[in-house]
């Protein structure tokens, strides 16, 4: 399995077992996942259509987006979790949610551990990757890095995220910062932006 890519087999797999234990959603753009009495750290969801974004329901922080196909929580009912992250929907998105527990419940009825391990070995690799992005950082390396980030996404993301807002809740920098850097990267031609949007970049400096 190359580096970084999704285990879409072994999420085919994981889908075939779990989908007829769960309930089924589809969530408008800007919405919540999961109805308002219920945890995110308590559930397993499965994105089977859309685009949601991750973030730290205590000071929302963006951990990042899951477009489908996509698992979130799968390893939720090995151990307590005390953060509580939110779920939202940058599109129109469907799947289904089911408790954490019954989900690890199904893993071991099914044997589901390696398929099971696949998921959560990608899930850990682009965390680490964006830790190796951020962590000691300095402010031009983390809005460079963000920046490179986006110019990853499918193009119908990128244009539907303000790099201003995506970058400062990412980092937690300044927005008159990041607006100063943004400017001076435009100026110098290095990237191409409209209506606060990102189009594309050229190359960006080393440093600022």
């Amino acid at each position: 399995m190359p580096q970084l890519n999704k285990p879409l087999i072994e999420f085919d797999i994981l889908n075939q077992y779990l989908h007829t234990h769960g309930t089924p959603f589809v969530v408008a753009e800007g919405e919540n996942i999961l109805p308002a009495d219920k945890q995110t750290n308590q559930y397993t969801i499965v994105i089977l259509q859309g685009c949601a974004s991750l973030s730290r329901a205590q000071n929302d922080v963006l951990l990042g987006f899951a477009q489908a196909p996509c698992v979130i929580g799968l390893a939720a009912g090995v151990m307590s979790n005390q953060i509580d992250y939110q779920v939202a929907t940058e599109t129109q998105c469907s799947g289904y949610y089911l408790p954490a527990a019954q989900a690890l419940s199904l893993l071991e009825k099914y044997t589901l551990w390696r398929e099971a391990f696949y998921w959560m070995t990608w899930q850990h690799r682009i965390l680490e990757m964006r830790d190796t992005q951020l962590v000691g950082s300095n402010s031009y390396n983390q809005i460079r890095a963000s920046l490179l980030t986006m110019a990853k996404w499918d193009e119908s993301l990128r244009l539907r995220v303000g790099v201003m807002n995506y970058i400062q809740r990412r980092t937690r920098i300044s927005r008159s910062v990041i607006a100063e850097v943004l400017a001076a990267l435009r100026q110098g031609e290095y990237i191409r932006m409209h209506k606060g949007k990102l189009l594309s970049i050229n190359r960006l400096p080393l440093d600022y």
